[in-house]
């Protein structure tokens, strides 16, 4: 069994108005993130949906200092975008499909995931979402770290910084020894 993991694929992220976009580059893959989630929905996979919720007035919480206010909890910015949002909401009672707030880049840190994913015997997970080289990278750096076989499919990936998404990319394979298909 795997773990599909959608990280970040919100209004704020993907909108052409959000308040940290990638516009275009993240506008591009929601209809192959949708046919993804059914994808695993059907092969019985675990689908996570890792989102980001900040607090603006936190003065300790670092991202306040490095990016404008995003996700902001109780904001229509963290809303899935699109299609997406759309698939969500028909399946989001399924025992198959978990939404997890997460504070950090890594959708492992301060949360519950590899708990989660140990108790289901999950020793794959398939990475898709924003931004490739910040959070995407962060999670999958985790992943190497707790022993997770890991997957990112490249159409399903991207950020505002194109160089930063390619190194990614080279990262994931020639360091973290993931499959990108």
């Amino acid at each position: 069994m795997k773990a599909y993991i959608v990280t970040d694929y919100t209004e704020d992220f993907i909108a052409t108005n959000g308040k940290l976009t990638t516009d275009e580059a993240g506008q591009k893959l929601e209809q192959y993130i949708v046919e993804q989630a059914e994808k695993h929905l059907n092969e019985e996979d675990y689908i996570v949906f890792a989102v980001d919720i900040h607090d603006p007035s936190d003065q300790f919480h670092p991202e306040n200092k490095l990016f404008p206010p995003h996700n902001v909890e109780g904001t229509s910015g963290r809303n899935l975008y699109g299609t997406l949002n759309d698939w969500y909401q028909v399946n989001k009672d399924s025992d198959q499909v978990y939404w997890m707030d997460k504070r950090h880049y890594s959708s492992f840190s301060g949360t519950d995931l590899d708990v989660r994913l140990r108790e289901r015997r999950i020793t794959e997970v398939v990475l898709v979402g924003v931004c490739t080289d910040i959070c995407i990278l962060h999670t999958a750096v985790d992943a190497y770290n707790l022993g997770y076989d890991i997957t990112v499919l490249e159409r399903g990936v991207a950020s505002f910084d194109p160089h930063g998404h390619e190194w990614a990319l080279n990262h994931f394979k020639n360091i973290l020894g993931a499959t990108i298909k």
